[in-house]
Parts: structure tokens; C-alpha cells; sequence
């Protein structure tokens, strides 16, 4: 079989005289395979597999027939063993890039604790470009056509979730009862949560992605904590598309930035498997220079600063934001960064001695082969952290000794294996306080 470029190819037919599939990554991505066991496709889970054998059509899992409905947004790898496809074929992995499984009966805490207070969360309202003005509530939105799907949740700070079951009603079955404007466009899910903070998409792709609003996830009514009672789920994008606390559902004639993207510099197409995380960063290279040469980056937002490399001694970074930030390589020694947001931030192979991550937002952060010796990660969130990875040159781990502070309190938010790794081979350097 040809190499094939996944993001460029439309329909490729391979027919066999008894089996022809059609196969969809996703709404955008169309891929047609001959295969020659058919209980291959029982170990493989694409979106809305359809097996046409025989004259009969069936959509497949892995568990075999079920309805078409129920879906996964990520493939399971499949062995070699199994199959003659390529590696330019199809992914090789349920996870997208730069994503860990977190531990099984772990889900992760993200952002907003709590909704603002006072307000009704068993309501959402249907607003804007819309025929009709509608709200509904909890018992409305449960007499409607129901679905349930099982998706893989992937976080933008590295943590990924496989095999979630949600439960609510499309966007596609509220949207026929309000009917759109022919000018609308767009959608934004807003949040009762004390900044309002909201997330859009274009009306088009959170249709063909097939949005739900949710009111169950993994069987029970969706806990406070995570957006509950009513939460937008939204496939196939990092969970910050997926709004907590839904409260209104407006459709716009223009795209509308949301909070995390305008604020964070969060992508607006939040695309896993193209790693879409963050915009551009947010200093050029000579205003860079400048304030790197200061060492003084105390309360700035420097989101994807690109510091690599660079000698930076002693640097001050109390309260900065200093999300995707380029560390990698970088002398830090007796660096503080106490209180700062440096989520997915890079810091493989540079140097940490003495520094301080007092409290710091370390989420989806990278130490692959950092020195920590004397490091203090006290207080820090650690969600999605790495402190080991196997590169092709072999093992690239952080260093430790005894005055490094990773209090063991800390390590359950790390994935198995990077808490596996603290407990087997590093915790007798650490003072686990």
C-alpha cells in the first residue's frame, strides 16, 4: 500500500471479493481499507466503523455490532501482528502526541473548583443567532432523545483519560427545536462560572464532531467538581472545548474568542493530534533578548517564551505565566519560580539546582533529564509531569539527591509510570516531606 499523508488524502478504495470497509478517523479524514480477517476489526476502534459484508451493514466496535451512536474519538493500537498496515496508514496509538494515561479511577481536577454562586446550574438557555429563544432543564433536557458514547478525554496539560461513557443529548437534536439563522456561524458555550468563561467552535464542526450536552459521564450524574450538572462535551478536541457549568449556548454570526484562548493563548482549534495547544508566542525575538538579559521575569506573562540554552542564573519568575515555555537546556540554577504558571512548560536537560517551584502550576511541565538536585517542588500541581522519557538515544531522566523536596503527597497526580519510576528508583534520594 502506497504511503498516504492522513491529513491530505479524501477516500482511498482497496475492495476485496468479500469484505469492503469504510473506515472514519474523524469528521475530516476518510480512509478505506482492504483487510482479511474480519475479527481484525473487533480489535480496532474507529469512529462510525462500517463493515458492509455480504450485503450487510453493521457499525463495529470492540465489542462487535453496536449501534452508531456509540463512538470513540481515538483509535487502539494495533499489533503488527494483526495487520499489514504501514505506519503512514493510519495512528499508531490511542494517545495523541505528548499525552500520558492517567491511572485508572483518577480524573484530574482542571481549572474552576466551584461555579459562581447563586446561580440556577440546572438550566441551560439557547441564545442568539436562533429562531426561537429556548430553556431548558434538567427534567426537559432528560425527556429528550438521549445518547451515549464512549470517548477518550485528552487535557491540554498531558493527561489523557481513555473510555469515558457520556450520557446527555446532541447539540444537533437542541439546535432543530431553536433553528439556527441562516447567518449563524459560530457557537459559544458559556459558563456559570464567576468569570462567565466561555469556548466557541464554528457551528459546522461542533455538528460534525457531534457535541453532547452532557449530564452523565462514567454512569452517574456529572459531579459539581467536574461541570456538573450539565457540561458540553465536545470529541476529538483538548477538554478545555468542553465547557463546566453550562449555562447558554449562543450562536454567532462571528467567531468569539473564550476565555482560555484570549486570556491563555490557548489554540482555537485544540486539535490533539496536531498538538494544537497555544497560539504564537507572545514576544518577539528582540523584546526576548531584552528581558532575558534582565533575568527578571517576576508577575509577566511570557507564555512560550523561548528560552533555550540560555545562561539564566539565579532568574526571578515569582508569579509569572510562563505556560509552553522553552527551558530546555537553560542554566537555571537557584531559579525561583514560586507561584508560577509554567504548565507544558519545557525543562528537559537543563539545569535546576537549588531551584524553587514553591506552589508552582507544573502541569503537562517536561523535567526529562533535568538536574533537581536541592529543587523545591513543594505545594506544586503536578497533573501530566514527566520526569523520565525513553528517547532513541535511551533513557533521559531528572536527577535527584536528598535536598530535593517532592512531597509524596504530590506524586499520586503523576501517571503510573512516572510515580513508579519516583517509588523504584530515585525515592531514596528524595526527602519525601
Amino acid at each position: 500500500m502506497p504511503k498516504q499523508n492522513l491529513n491530505e488524502m479524501r477516500l482511498l478504495n482497496f475492495e476485496n471479493p468479500t469484505i469492503k470497509v469504510f473506515w472514519r478517523f474523524d469528521f475530516r479524514r476518510y480512509v478505506l481499507f482492504d483487510v482479511e480477517l474480519i475479527t481484525l476489526l473487533s480489535s480496532l476502534r474507529y469512529k462510525n466503523l462500517v463493515l458492509k459484508f455480504s450485503g450487510v451493514n453493521a457499525s463495529m466496535n470492540q465489542s462487535g455490532p453496536q449501534p452508531i451512536k456509540h463512538e470513540s474519538t481515538a483509535p487502539t493500537q494495533a499489533s503488527s501482528a494483526d495487520t499489514n498496515f504501514t505506519a503512514d496508514s493510519l495512528p499508531q496509538s490511542r494517545l495523541p502526541p505528548g499525552q500520558q494515561l492517567i491511572g485508572p479511577g483518577k480524573w484530574p481536577i482542571i481549572g474552576e473548583r466551584e461555579p459562581a454562586a447563586g446561580l440556577d446550574l440546572a438550566a441551560i438557555r439557547f441564545t442568539g443567532r436562533v429562531q426561537q429563544t429556548k430553556t431548558w432543564n434538567l427534567t426537559q433536557l432528560s425527556n429528550l432523545p438521549q445518547t451515549t458514547r464512549t470517548l477518550d478525554i485528552h487535557c491540554v496539560t498531558r493527561w489523557s483519560m481513555f473510555d469515558m461513557s457520556v450520557s446527555g443529548v446532541l447539540l444537533a437534536d437542541l439546535l432543530s427545536t431553536s433553528l439556527p439563522e441562516h447567518d449563524a456561524k459560530y457557537v459559544s458555550f458559556i459558563s456559570n462560572s464567576e468569570r462567565r468563561h466561555s469556548t466557541s467552535l464554528s457551528l459546522d464542526e461542533a455538528l460534525s464532531l457531534g457535541t453532547i450536552i452532557a449530564t452523565q459521564m462514567a454512569g452517574v450524574p456529572i459531579p459539581k467538581e467536574h461541570g456538573g450538572p450539565i457540561r458540553n462535551i465536545v470529541p476529538g478536541k483538548y477538554f478545555y472545548k468542553s465547557v463546566k457549568w453550562l449555562a447558554e449556548i449562543e450562536l454567532l454570526t462571528e467567531d468569539r474568542l473564550g476565555y482560555w484562548e484570549a486570556e491563555s493563548g490557548y489554540h482555537n482549534g485544540a486539535d490533539p493530534w496536531q498538538e494544537q495547544r497555544y497560539m504564537a508566542p507572545t514576544l518577539d525575538k528582540r523584546q526576548t533578548a531584552r528581558l532575558l538579559e534582565t533575568r527578571d521575569f517576576n508577575g509577566l506573562n511570557l507564555r512560550s517564551i523561548n528560552a533555550a540554552g540560555r545562561n539564566l542564573v539565579g532568574l526571578q519568575a515569582i508569579g509569572s505565566q510562563l505556560r509552553d515555555a522553552d527551558f530546555r537546556q537553560a542554566q537555571l540554577v537557584g531559579a525561583n519560580f514560586s507561584t508560577a504558571n509554567l504548565s507544558n512548560a519545557h525543562f528537559e536537560q537543563s539545569d535546576l539546582r537549588g531551584a524553587s517551584f514553591l506552589g508552582a502550576d507544573l502541569e503537562g511541565a517536561n523535567f526529562s533529564g533535568a538536574d533537581l538536585r536541592g529543587a523545591i517542588l513543594s505545594q506544586a500541581s503536578l497533573f501530566g509531569c514527566t520526569f523520565f522519557q525513553t528517547t532513541d538515544a535511551g533513557l533521559m531522566a531528572a536527577q535527584f539527591d536528598q535536598q530535593t523536596i517532592i512531597p509524596r503527597e504530590g506524586w499520586s497526580a503523576l501517571t503510573p509510570d512516572q510515580m513508579q519510576y519516583l517509588e523504584s528508583k530515585i525515592k531514596t534520594a528524595l526527602r519525601g516531606i
